[in-house]
């Protein structure tokens, strides 16, 4: 095999289990930035080795037990970790190495314990976020950076900052109990669903979809909502991916480009996904006690319904993302409620909601702002406006598919305005 080829699978399988890697050394040292650098050595190993002796049969597993080896080998250098090094000798032989996961639907504890020590309070929202991305995800400093619209050098010293923090306050690598679980749920809940999103629309490249990400959040939400049974918004939250991850076959076509929700050929929707949603969702509980995870997945259940976009119920979705917005409001539930608005009210009342967010802060580079204006624009016959507002859009969005898309349906307008 050649050598250019061997570094292409080993950065396939090491992406696909970085996390698992971090999680199992951190169980053995304690320390997640120590955890980083002994899984990025076993990979430095692999690349020497590969390419003269082949890829493993089971190379996540390879790489796993070449990192637990280092790990064990580094307690055993340090006097002061010998109580710990006979814990790990009674918990982790040398010899044995994790195997590789079964199957999408397996949760790992150690991976689970890695999303709580990374979400610790200790840690702000902005450094939990980029910790967690990068060593669950294994997303790069710059993609990271594209994603939170920073500047590389602002999250890599966010997450320099944000390792040294957990070992200065000797954080346990642990799924915590009690009060300090419950303090610690709302961030791990909001990092696996932006993992999720980051999967599902990615915020760059050439691709839309990031599906090893999609399958990363699910095992996530499905263990957590394993976890904690009596959590309504653990299950909202899984109810929520299982919806939107059933739509994944129909969302891009044959050629990689995105299919628009109305466009969506609903026939090659998940359905065993969709039927996981609605059973997630009737774990959440009644309907009026939904929280925010819990309210979007009901709109999701609602898109599931649907034999088709003019059947959707709209009014109903429009209801959710207004009890959505007393619950958790924000600028992007607001237009996602506007565009509901525009299929119940018509494009021109859904225009006035649109015109209303212009001036927020937080939508000023939102692609989806002048997409969806631009879609109004459109059905009002205002074509040269609509236009306007697609070619801008595909200037903002950093990802060449959805860029590709916009530009296309810039083009696609007919000439001339309505009478």
């Amino acid at each position: 095999m050649r050598t250019v080829t061997v570094e292409s699978t080993l950065e396939t399988v090491f992406r696909m289990e970085s996390a698992r890697i971090i999680a199992t050394v951190t169980r053995v040292v304690r320390d997640v930035g120590i955890a980083e650098e002994i899984a990025q050595d076993a990979l430095v190993a692999a690349l020497e080795q590969w390419p003269r002796s082949g890829v493993p049969d089971r190379p996540g597993a390879w790489l796993t037990a070449t990192a637990k080896h280092r790990a064990v080998d580094l307690v055993r250098r340090r006097e002061t970790y010998a109580r710990k090094l006979a814990e790990v000798g009674r918990t982790l032989p040398e010899e044995a190495y994790d195997p590789e996961p079964s199957g999408p639907g397996d949760i790992d504890d150690d991976v689970l314990r890695l999303v709580f020590t990374t979400c610790h309070p200790v840690l702000s929202a902005e450094a939990r976020a980029a910790l967690t991305l990068r060593l669950v995800c294994g997303l790069r400093t710059d993609e990271i950076a594209r994603a939170f619209l920073v500047p590389e050098a602002t999250v890599a010293a966010r997450i320099t900052r944000a390792k040294r923090a957990l070992a200065k306050a000797g954080v346990e690598f642990e799924v915590p109990y009690g009060p300090e679980r419950a303090a610690r749920l709302g961030s791990v809940l909001e990092v696996v669903y932006l993992v999720f999103n980051e999967g599902y629309a990615a915020t760059a490249g050439d691709d839309l979809l990031r599906p090893a990400l999609c399958e990363d959040a699910l095992r996530l939400a499905r263990g957590l909502a394993a976890l904690l049974p009596d959590e309504s918004e653990a299950h909202g939250l899984a109810a929520l991916l299982e919806l939107q991850a059933s739509r994944i076959p129909a969302r891009t076509g044959p050629d990689g480009h995105p299919v628009l929700l109305a466009d969506q050929d609903r026939r090659h929707w998940n359905r065993l996904l969709v039927r996981r949603g609605y059973d997630a969702l009737a774990r959440a509980g009644a309907g009026r006690d939904y929280g925010p995870y819990a309210l979007q997945a009901a709109i999701a259940a609602c898109h599931a319904r649907a034999a088709s976009y003019r059947e959707t119920d709209w009014a109903v979705i429009a209801g959710l993302y207004g009890r959505l917005m007393e619950r958790a409001p924000s600028p992007v539930v607001e237009l996602n409620r506007a565009v509901a608005v525009s299929m119940t009210e018509g494009p021109a009342a859904a225009l006035a909601l649109v015109d209303a967010l212009a001036a927020e802060p937080a939508l000023a580079r939102y692609h989806l702002l002048p997409s969806v204006r631009g879609d109004l624009l459109a059905r009002l016959g205002r074509v040269g406006e609509a236009r306007a507002e697609f070619a801008r859009a595909a200037e903002l969005t950093r990802n060449e598919r959805e860029r590709a898309l916009l530009r296309a349906r810039a083009v696609e307008l007919p000439s001339g305005e309505a009478s």
